[in-house]
C-alpha cells in the first residue's frame, strides 16, 4: 500500500525531525507531501491503534485495519473540513468506522468461522487496553470520569458499533433518553478532552 511504501522509504532515509501544527500538517497532506505523511504516522498511529484495538480486540486484525485507516486518511484528506471539527476527531471517526466495517465484513466473519476455537477466543488480559502500552492517550482515564451509564453508552456506540435504536432496545430505555444521555456524555467528553489538545 502507498503509506507502507512511504514509511519504509522514510525509515531507510530518515530526515531531520520537524514539528508541524495541525494546520501545517493538513496543508502538507493536501499537497501529497510525504514528509507530512510520515509526521502524521509517527504522531497519530499510536492513538489510532489504541482505538482500533479496543474495537477489534486482536493485535493482528488491528494491524490490518490501521493500514486501511492511514490509506483512507491519505486518500480523503480533501474531504476534511475544519469548520466541522478537529482533525484528530475526524481521524478517530475514520478509525472507528473502519474498524466496525472490518468486523462486519464478510471476509472477517468467514475467517472467524474457519478458525479453530482457541485461535479466536482472545486473552482479554493480554489485549486489554487498560494497560499503559496500548492506551496511548489515556482515554480510559477520561472515560472513567463519566457516570457509569454514560460510559456504557459510549462503549456501545463508539466501540461496539451499536446504533442509538439498538442501544435503546438493548438497554430497554426510551430512544429519547438514549439520545439525551449520549449528547450529555459527548459534551462532557469534549470538555474533558480539552486537556489533551
Amino acid at each position: 500500500m502507498v503509506f507502507i511504501l512511504f514509511y519504509y522509504i522514510w525509515k531507510k532515509y530518515p530526515t531531520i525531525k520537524t514539528t508541524y501544527s495541525e494546520e501545517q500538517l493538513i496543508v502538507l497532506l493536501k499537497e501529497r507531501n510525504e514528509t507530512g505523511f510520515h509526521h502524521l504516522y509517527d504522531n497519530y498511529s499510536g492513538a489510532l491503534y489504541g482505538v482500533i484495538l479496543r474495537i477489534v480486540q486482536s493485535k493482528e486484525y488491528t494491524e490490518e485495519v490501521i493500514q486501511d485507516v492511514f490509506v483512507k486518511i491519505w486518500n480523503s484528506i480533501h474531504q476534511y473540513d475544519s469548520s466541522k471539527g478537529r482533525f484528530y476527531t475526524w481521524m478517530i471517526n475514520i478509525a472507528r468506522n473502519t474498524a466496525i466495517d472490518y468486523l462486519k465484513s464478510k471476509s472477517f466473519q468467514n475467517e472467524l468461522k474457519n478458525q479453530p476455537l482457541p485461535d479466536f477466543v482472545y486473552n482479554s488480559k493480554e489485549l486489554s487496553i487498560t494497560n499503559d502500552s496500548s492506551d496511548y492517550i489515556g482515554f480510559n482515564n477520561v472515560l472513567e470520569s463519566l457516570d457509569v451509564d454514560k460510559q456504557e453508552l459510549i462503549d456501545l456506540a463508539y466501540y461496539q458499533g451499536y446504533t442509538q435504536n439498538e442501544i435503546s432496545d438493548k438497554l430497554k430505555i426510551p430512544l429519547g433518553t438514549v439520545k439525551t444521555k449520549m449528547r450529555n456524555a459527548l459534551i462532557k467528553l469534549k470538555d474533558l478532552l480539552k486537556d489533551y489538545q
